[in-house]
C-alpha cells in the first residue's frame, strides 16, 4: 500500500470557498448567483469585493456571513467546513466568529450605545459583569467613549456606524464583514469610518468589505472583482480598479 501524503490546510486561511455555487429557482426561472466560486482569505487581510450589480458580490458576502448556503461546494471558515452545519450551529459561529457592519445600522431606538453594543454578548453568553466593560472598550476604540447613554436618534449617521462597528467586534471575532458600510455617510464621515476600519485591520482583525465606491476600495489591501457570478480577478491592487472597471 502507497504511503499517502496528506498536505494539511494552511493555518493562516480563514476563509476558503471551494467550488461554491449558488442556484435559485428552477426551470425558466433558475438564476445561478454564483458558478463555482474558488476564493480564500488569509488572517489579517483587507478585502474589498467589487463588481456590477448582479455580479454576485452580495450572495458570495452572504455565504461568506453564513446568512446564506451554497447550492454545491464546500465553505471553511477558520477551518471548520460550515456549509452542512445546522441553522442552530450556523447561528453561533455567525454570533461568536463574525462581525457585521451594513450600510443601515440597525440599531435599536430604544437601547442606548452601550446597550447596543452589549446585546450580542447576551447571545452569546458573556457573563453580566462582563459585558460593561467589553462594550465600553469597545465604544473607546471607535471614538465614542463619551456617547455611551446616547440612544441612536441622538447620534449623527457616522456615530451610528461606529456604535455598529463596535457591537460588530465586541465579541471578538475572527472576521469583520461590512456591507456598503459607507453607503449612507458623506465624504467627511466616510473617511472617518473607513480609518476606523484602517485600525482594526492593523490591529489584526480580518476584514472583507463589499463595496461599489472605488474610493473606498483603494483603501483596503486586495480587491476581489465578481461578474456573472464568477471571480474574476481575485487579487487586483488598488491601482487596479479603473483599468478592470472600464473592461
Amino acid at each position: 500500500m502507497e504511503n499517502l501524503i496528506i498536505t494539511p490546510r494552511p493555518s493562516n486561511v480563514i476563509i476558503r470557498l471551494e467550488d461554491i455555487s449558488k442556484i435559485y429557482g428552477a426551470g425558466e426561472t433558475e438564476v445561478r448567483a454564483l458558478v463555482d466560486v474558488n476564493l480564500t482569505v488569509e488572517r489579517g487581510e483587507y478585502c474589498a469585493i467589487m463588481g456590477a450589480s448582479g455580479s454576485g458580490k452580495s450572495t458570495a458576502m452572504n455565504m461568506i456571513g453564513c446568512l446564506d448556503r451554497p447550492t454545491a461546494g464546500h465553505y471553511y471558515l477558520d477551518n471548520v467546513d460550515v456549509a452542512g452545519l445546522s441553522d442552530a450551529e450556523l447561528a453561533h459561529v455567525r454570533n461568536l466568529k463574525i462581525g457585521f457592519v451594513f450600510q443601515q445600522f440597525h440599531l435599536l431606538p430604544q437601547l442606548t450605545a452601550l446597550e447596543n453594543v452589549m446585546l450580542p454578548m447576551v447571545y452569546a453568553g458573556v457573563e453580566a459583569n462582563v459585558r460593561r466593560d467589553r462594550a465600553i472598550t469597545a465604544l473607546q476604540r471607535v471614538g465614542l467613549e463619551n456617547r455611551v447613554n446616547n440612544k441612536p436618534n441622538q447620534l449623527s449617521g457616522g456615530q451610528q456606524q461606529r456604535v455598529a462597528i463596535a457591537r460588530a467586534i465586541v465579541n471578538r471575532p475572527v472576521l469583520l464583514l461590512a456591507d456598503e458600510p459607507t453607503g449612507a455617510l458623506d465624504s467627511r464621515t466616510t473617511q472617518e469610518v473607513m480609518d476606523i476600519f484602517r485600525e482594526l485591520n492593523a490591529s489584526g482583525i480580518t476584514i472583507v468589505m463589499v463595496t461599489h465606491e472605488p474610493d473606498v476600495a483603494r483603501q483596503t489591501g486586495r480587491i476581489v472583482w465578481f461578474k456573472d457570478g464568477q471571480v474574476v480577478h481575485s487579487h487586483l491592487t488598488p491601482a487596479d480598479i479603473n483599468r478592470v472597471a472600464v473592461s
